[in-house]
């Protein structure tokens, strides 16, 4: 399995994987096309695509590198390749890569396909926080959003929590003005 990191949206592979974001994530979980070229300037951002050993388009993971954090902004595969261990080695490939705690968000367990998200992460070793948390939306007539924090390799605390909201959602939801 091959990884490249995209570093705007003019790369070959890029329009794939924006089909695919648009596919896997609903409107108030993603960031517009303007935001995400915005978003790809940051040095601390990675776009990772992720192909098969014949350069065939498998998936992508969208994730900040902090200096005390890991977080997975958005993670997907083809419809074609789930199911087949692929998730596992990507994430694993995060894992291995890095020495931080990794932090990811997941939709509340409202449904069948949220209840298997959240017990695929949960196999790889992620824990869920049970703090209550939630992100900006940046459309104006939106609420926030309630989701699920996930860490690995351990749960963090309220605090944590509070701090990593505090210091990193700025960035993170930081729109294109």
């Amino acid at each position: 399995m091959k990884v490249i990191r995209l570093k705007n949206i003019s790369n070959d592979y890029f329009q794939m994987a924006w089909n695919l974001y648009e596919d896997a994530f609903p409107p108030e979980e993603r960031k517009s096309l303007n935001d995400q070229t915005y978003v790809l300037q940051n040095e601390n951002y990675h776009f990772d695509i992720f192909l098969m050993d014949t350069n065939q388009f498998i998936g992508f993971i969208l994730w900040w590198d902090f200096e005390s954090y890991i977080y997975i902004d958005h993670f997907a595969t083809v419809k074609k390749q789930r199911n087949k261990g692929l998730g596992n080695l990507i994430l694993n490939k995060i894992i291995d890569n890095n020495d931080k705690p990794i932090l990811l968000e997941v939709e509340l367990p409202t449904s069948s396909i949220n209840e298997r998200r959240i017990k695929f992460y949960k196999r790889i070793g992620f824990k869920i926080n049970q703090h209550y948390y939630d992100i900006p939306i940046s459309k104006s007539h939106q609420s926030r959003l309630q989701l699920l924090l996930m860490s690995y390799p351990n749960l963090i605390s309220e605090n944590e929590i509070e701090q990593f909201i505090e210091n990193f959602h700025p960035i993170i939801f930081k729109t294109k003005k």
